[in-house]
């Protein structure tokens, strides 16, 4: 069976799952929700954006260091202006474990309706999230998964895996079956799951058409990582096919560094999906022939998903009157083909 026809049929399964998941259990909810009367549960999707109660949502997230994270910040605030009836406190932007936990307490203590919550690190602040539901706060995970299915109502995730499989499947198709290519890889922060799934999933798309990872460095998504990476791969491999980088961020780093090598004999693929890295995609006249999207829109989700379940409304377009508890964003490659459709909503490096 083949990478992409395997991951057709575990999805599959895995939406069989959450349906009977979605039934059998309800331990997932915050207390608040526990209690409700079954006259007041979940209605029918029906003028979801007409204002209703006042959601007091708090937003944590890591420090805006590099452009992704900058615009998921963005994007969640724009998003809550949106609707009058959002109040949105937003902690600021931390890559310190113990501050983040911190911040979390405070909403709980300010009795918030819900928080979104995309933590530096999820198992590190798993507990706390925990701590806000039975508290009877409604909380949206976003992007780092926490370790429990306790510590959050629903999660929003990019698909890491499939970014992996998006990047490798283009490269396969790229390379058209020449078995002896040199494939490398620039990965992200290596101790991340989120890293560790990209990862796995490149190497079983690539070994799906006879290739392997031949060179692999790793960065911390950043552009002064990415170049030191870059430079030292370049180093270690003498030929090079392809490279995937995991990330645009520090794809700026990375592109210096090939700049400064002189070599043109591979091309590259991104990820994550920046407006820079699209426009050298566009251009024609760039190494950068691809990225892979890695959707900056999470938080913005998230505080659609919260306001839904504080409001207890459904989602408009599912028959199933409750919100799911995973909300998984795909992750298409963008070429010079279909560039123009991804850069309106691409965000800056």
């Amino acid at each position: 069976m083949s990478v992409r026809t395997a991951r057709l049929a575990v999805t599959a399964g895995l939406v069989g799952l959450s349906s009977m998941a979605l039934i059998a259990c309800t331990s997932n909810t915050p207390e608040a929700e526990k209690t409700t009367s079954t006259g007041t549960q979940q209605v029918a999707a029906k003028g979801n954006d007409e204002p209703g109660k006042k959601v007091k949502i708090g937003f944590s997230a890591p420090a805006a260091d590099h452009g992704w994270m900058g615009a998921i910040t963005k994007a969640t605030q724009a998003e809550a202006k949106k609707y009058p009836d959002v109040e949105l406190q937003v902690a600021e932007g931390t890559n310190d474990v113990n501050l983040q936990i911190s911040q979390v307490e405070t909403f709980i203590n300010q009795k918030v309706d819900a928080i979104v919550l995309l933590p530096f690190d999820g198992a590190a602040l798993t507990a706390v999230a925990t701590k806000a539901m039975q508290a009877g706060i409604t909380v949206i995970n976003v992007d780092r998964e926490f370790d429990s299915s306790f510590a959050a109502r629903t999660t929003v995730l990019g698909d890491n895996h499939g970014m992996g499989v998006s990047a490798g499947t283009y490269i396969c198709e790229q390379l058209k079956g020449k078995k002896d290519a040199v494939v490398a890889e620039i990965a992200g922060i290596d101790s991340l799951p989120l890293t560790q799934e990209r990862s796995k999933g490149f190497k079983e798309a690539l070994a799906d058409c006879g290739l392997k990872v031949n060179n692999r460095v790793a960065a911390e998504f950043t552009v002064e990582s990415g170049e030191k990476a870059a430079t030292n791969l370049l180093q270690a491999a003498p030929k090079i096919d392809a490279i995937w980088n995991h990330d645009d961020d520090q794809g700026v780093g990375v592109m210096a560094a090939i700049k400064n090598s002189g070599r043109k004999e591979f091309f590259v693929v991104g990820g994550a999906g920046s407006a820079n890295v699209m426009r050298d995609i566009k251009s024609g006249n760039s190494l950068l022939k691809a990225t892979v999207i890695y959707p900056s829109t999470q938080g913005a989700d998230g505080i659609r998903l919260a306001r839904l379940l504080v409001q207890k409304k459904a989602l408009g377009d599912l028959v199933e009157v409750e919100v799911p508890r995973v909300v998984q964003l795909y992750a298409p490659v963008v070429t010079k083909d279909n560039v123009d459709q991804y850069l309106p909503t691409a965000f800056e490096s």
